[in-house]
């Protein structure tokens, strides 16, 4: 638990220090209702970790050995799918609250509030998957996964403005793209707990991208820059891979993505 009259650094890191996964969940949503209590100080007085801590398992292989997950229509591609969700929710979790604490020192509390209520989403995202892996008769850490975001996390660390670009700007904007495709496989499944589950992470995340989309913009506004051409450059030099296409541009438009963003850039590999 946060310890009164700790700063919201400490907490941050904390979170990021912390393995199992259950104990994980529990200091995300103990910081971020400290945070919104007032009893953490708006201090930066600790760095974050150039890793999170994490647990035994799941084994972590090189994104080119993950098993293929097939499509959901049987209980064990659903219990892989779900699986791979859960662990991009465990790892969003730390990278928002390494965003808040590495990043916050010099901005305004808004910014906390922001990535912390991010964190806090992340956290209860993945209790739901965990939760319903545990109902499949499975568990988070019975499958392997890969490490690609905090790789992207990783090549970041120097930079706010890339770190925007890149996490939510990319990497969460791209699960706005596959998600209505995976909940409908789940309903054709009649799997309509899980696309209960996946159809309210979909709604946060859009959200999340909205958060990341706005302060690249009060970013760039303060740095003198261009969004859409600084973004093109920051993914051109920060971002491992490809922007594939079809973009879900409905979702991506309401969370303040435009089209002139990443159109320019779709189907070029970078890096």
């Amino acid at each position: 638990m946060v310890k009164e009259e700790a700063t919201i650094a400490q907490a941050c890191r904390a979170v990021l220090l912390t393995s199992e996964p259950r104990a994980k969940v529990k200091a995300a949503r103990a910081a971020a209702r400290a945070w919104r209590s007032g009893t953490l100080a708006h201090i930066f007085d600790v760095a974050m970790p150039e890793r999170p801590a994490r647990p035994a398992e799941p084994e972590l292989l090189p994104p080119s050995r993950m098993p293929k997950r097939g499509k959901a229509g049987s209980e064990r591609s659903r219990i892989a799918m779900l699986h791979a969700l859960a662990h991009i929710e465990f790892g969003a979790i730390d990278l928002a609250f390494d965003m808040a604490g590495r990043f916050g020192a010099g901005q305004p509390r808004s910014f906390v509030d922001d990535w912390l209520g991010v964190g806090a989403d992340e956290a209860m995202h993945f209790a739901l998957l965990d939760r319903r892996l545990h109902a499949l008769g499975a568990h988070y850490g019975a499958l392997p996964a890969h490490d690609g975001l905090w790789e992207a996390a990783g090549e970041t660390a120097h930079d706010l403005l890339a770190r925007l670009a890149v996490v939510p700007m990319v990497l969460e904007a791209r699960g706005l793209d596959v998600t209505p495709a995976t909940v409908a496989a789940f309903e054709r499944a009649g799997d309509l707990r899980s696309v209960a589950i996946l159809s309210r992470i979909y709604r946060d995340e859009i959200r999340h991208v909205a958060a990341g989309t706005r302060w690249f913009g009060i970013a760039c506004q303060a740095g003198g820059y261009e969004p859409v051409p600084h973004w093109q450059k920051l993914i051109r030099t920060h971002f491992r891979g490809m922007l594939k296409p079809p973009f879900n541009d409905s979702a991506r438009g309401e969370a303040g993505l435009s089209r002139e963003f990443y159109l320019g850039v779709a189907g070029q590999r970078v890096v």
